[in-house]
């Protein structure tokens, strides 16, 4: 009997420092699970396939938003704008494919990197996230009206996007597999761990969504093994009668766009 107890309290004690372990992994290194960026030479020359151009906001001395923006083929009939936020991984080069989506319907596509993301600069931070956003709008105001100004968001971009929404005016917010925040991801694979005080990033895309005027298009990928539709299924809740959400069937988190369904719903909202 007493055996078993030293064996028993052997094993708590492994098992509370193998939580104690993880858990400081979790909260040191909170931001590689999160943050998945591909840094570029300030030198890097970008090269795609439609009309484009590479535009640098001057924060302050140290922190500079690269951004490139891309253009219809006729600019005479330009409709507005759509302020793209992409997702974690790598860059503007990887998601720059999509802005074909909405050139086509004779929308500008600006496209920004996050800080530490391709030549973007400055720390990472939630505020760092939402301030860049803020900047990105204001410039697009000096050119285009409010009711011109489609906020976009993709993946870990929807999160910023619907805070974007909910402080300034825009004609529609579209948000491609969101969240409802950043803590609730990291609820579901670390239940045990008090996450709302251990993670430091949180946009709520559900508190966001509530105050948000401008019309609201979701699209769930069905197949989604990164965020998980669950996850995404409680922004229903917030959304206005007249709000769209979506759910591409057979699709995955990262290949929505391969979907018909997708484009026939995405072209009905942009034309």
């Amino acid at each position: 009997m007493v055996l078993n107890k030293k064996i028993i309290f052997r094993w708590v004690k492994v098992l509370l420092l193998l939580y104690g372990a993880f858990g400081l992994v979790i909260y040191y290194f909170q931001e590689k699970f999160i943050f998945h960026p591909t840094a570029l030479a300030d030198n890097y020359r970008y090269n795609f396939n439609t009309p484009f151009k590479e535009v640098n906001i001057n924060y302050d001395n140290n922190i500079v938003y690269n951004m490139v923006q891309f253009f219809p083929k006729d600019t005479t009939t330009t409709k507005g704008v759509v302020l793209y936020f992409h997702g974690n991984r790598d860059n503007i080069n990887r998601y720059a494919a999509y802005a074909k989506n909405f050139t086509q319907h004779g929308y500008e596509v600006w496209m920004p990197d996050y800080p530490t993301y391709g030549k973007s600069t400055g720390e990472l931070s939630e505020q760092a996230l939402q301030q860049q956003a803020i900047e990105v709008y204001n410039m697009a105001k000096t050119k285009f009206a409010e009711q011109q100004i489609i906020l976009y968001g993709k993946s870990l971009g929807t999160g910023i996007a619907a805070f974007l929404s909910n402080k300034k005016n825009c004609q529609q917010l579209i948000l491609e597999t969101p969240y409802s925040s950043i803590p609730s991801l990291f609820q579901r694979y670390c239940f045990m761990y008090p996450v709302n005080r251990m993670i430091h990033y949180k946009l709520p895309t559900i508190n966001y969504l509530k105050n948000t005027l401008a019309p609201i298009t979701i699209f769930q990928a069905a197949e989604d093994k990164v965020i998980p539709n669950s996850n995404t299924t409680k922004l229903k809740n917030v959304l206005k009668p007249t709000d769209k959400f979506i759910t591409i069937q057979k699709a995955a988190h990262n290949n929505v766009n391969d979907f018909k369904e997708f484009h026939i719903a995405l072209d009905s909202l942009l034309q």
